[in-house]
């Protein structure tokens, strides 16, 4: 996913793609360690994902608690 798309989506729907990631990144390390898990490029990616979605998260509060004070 691309961070221009992530910065147009709004904190309850940033919060909502952030916990279906680190439910998938749960799972693809199941995977991975049941020997199941095909594409291991998939994960790293997952967590990459995880990481925009929370820097944009981090950014967008910090905005705001500069808009406050």
């Amino acid at each position: 996913m691309q961070a221009k798309e992530l910065r147009d989506m709004s904190d309850s729907d940033l919060a909502r793609k952030q916990s279906e990631l680190r439910e998938e990144i749960g799972h693809l390390k199941l995977k991975r360690a049941t020997g199941r898990l095909e594409n291991s490029m998939q994960l790293r990616k997952t967590k990459r994902d995880l990481a925009r979605v929370e820097t944009i998260l981090r950014e967008k509060a910090l905005e705001a608690g500069k808009g406050a004070a």
